[in-house]
């Protein structure tokens, strides 16, 4: 028993020793030192940082797919762009084209596990508060829209069953259009003007739907194409607008119409559509893509043209995860390269290390010193060199996803497990790179080691 604890207590001591004197040798070559943990330090920072940014980057699509809601089923009607229905337009003036009610009556009434429906018609015209005006989209829809595509009523509430029946001109607007028309003034309780009639406003939504044509250029099962809606008044060139009005269907439908007529820089465009927007909710989360399939047929059936687009956020959401771990995957591959080429930097130097030391090396051997101490003592420096790069890569790593955070306004997430997995790798790589030029000075001839100049 106490020779077992003597021989661990001299491990120790041996240990302790190889430590010191390779401190001691990295500290004597102090800025060649610090450029070889350098590579380390840009490789380990890296790794951190693009793994933060692309986990940042995933994790917002998720979400915003996951407020689509995960049981539905969104479909939306598409304007044609073919020459023939140019032709039918300019015969009849009245653009007839999307959703119709017998597509809503024939999901309700075929498709099993249909457990609600959300209608929505939609139209962009200007909105007024006295002499502020915002070209904003209006749409028409139901009382439980809000549940159904997870967004929240920041402020005052969203319209009731009541006032849907009662056709009231009550309305909701998005955070960004309330404040452009209310920039000094609580817009609960005011009045806005949507061309002749003028609408209470009763509260204030946030969370627009992630968009359509990202959307469906994502996953979506239905075909067409549709032009992202612009922004605002003085929204940036092809950006999504922000400004929404929402009002009761029964409302919009008495006040405007069956046909949407619109007057722009003199010119006339009439559409007839009966429903822009059907959010279709299955019961069962397992059934959400038999049925999706069921309602595409449907639809292609009933539809000559192909005037519909569909989304589907469950698929969506399973397209994201994938594409999230092929971009963690290539994000850390690039990164990894850089933590090779630091790897490389280490071996090059520990070799030049070898030369330089080559007449201690042999005076150590002379002394009694055996392969393995040779061998321990280059591998300790390499990896305090690289465990050295490690750590500071690691807090370099950590800050780079902040100062992003804070300056670019971009979401960044750092995993529990992106730090120390990038540290280990910079511990393991540093050990790798080092065995050579370990073996390399253990196995020197002692007595053509001494006689080195």
């Amino acid at each position: 028993m106490k020779f077992s604890k003597t021989v661990g207590d001299l491990a120790v001591w041996r240990l302790k020793r190889s430590v010191i004197l390779g401190l001691k040798s990295l500290w004597m070559h102090k800025l060649r030192s610090m450029l070889t943990a350098l590579g380390i330090v840009f490789g380990v920072a890296s790794v951190i940082a693009m793994l933060a940014i692309g986990e940042g980057a995933s994790h917002e699509a998720q979400e915003q797919i996951k407020n689509l809601g995960s049981q539905n089923i969104i479909l939306q009607s598409v304007k044609p762009t073919n020459d023939a229905t140019a032709g039918e337009q300019q015969r009849s003036l009245i653009l007839s084209y999307g959703l119709t009610r017998r597509d809503l009556e024939q999901i309700r009434n075929t498709i099993p596990g249909v457990e609600v429906v959300v209608p929505a018609r939609q139209m962009k015209d200007y909105i007024w508060n006295i002499s502020h005006s915002v070209d904003a989209d209006v749409l028409g829809t139901v009382s439980w829209y809000p549940e159904m595509r997870g967004r929240r009523v920041s402020a005052g509430r969203f319209f009731t069953n009541l006032e849907m029946e009662d056709r009231s001109n009550v309305c909701v607007l998005s955070a960004d259009l309330a404040k452009r028309l209310f920039p000094l003034s609580d817009p609960i309780g005011r009045e806005v003007r949507l061309q002749r009639s003028y609408f209470r406003v009763i509260g204030i939504i946030e969370g627009r739907p992630i968009s359509t044509d990202a959307a469906a250029g994502s996953g979506g099962l239905g075909g067409g194409s549709q032009k992202a809606k612009k922004g605002g008044e003085k929204g940036a060139p092809g950006e999504e607008s922000t400004y929404e009005m929402l009002i009761p269907l029964t409302t919009l439908v008495e006040r405007f119409g069956e046909v949407l007529m619109k007057y722009r820089s003199g010119s006339f465009e009439a559409e007839k559509v009966d429903f822009h927007e059907v959010t279709v909710k299955i019961n069962d989360p397992d059934k959400v893509m038999t049925s999706a399939e069921a309602i595409r047929h449907l639809l292609e059936r009933n539809h000559k043209e192909v005037d519909y687009r569909m989304i589907v956020p469950l698929e969506l959401l399973r397209r994201a995860e994938r594409t999230k771990q092929i971009f963690n995957i290539v994000l850390g591959s690039i990164a990894a390269i850089s933590l090779i080429v630091g790897g490389i930097g280490i071996m090059n130097i520990m070799l030049a290390t070898v030369t330089e030391r080559t007449r201690e090396i042999g005076i150590r051997r002379a002394l009694g010193a055996k392969q393995r101490d040779i061998v321990s003592q280059f591998l300790i420096e390499t990896v305090l060199l690289s465990g050295a790069g490690g750590l500071i890569g690691v807090a370099v790593g950590l800050a780079i996803p902040m100062v992003i955070t804070r300056f670019a306004d971009m979401l960044t997430i750092v995993e529990f497990w992106a730090p120390a997995l990038a540290f280990t790798i910079s511990v393991v790589i540093g050990v790798a790179f080092g065995i050579y030029p370990a073996f390399r000075a253990a196995g020197m001839n002692p007595v053509e080691a001494l006689r080195h100049e």
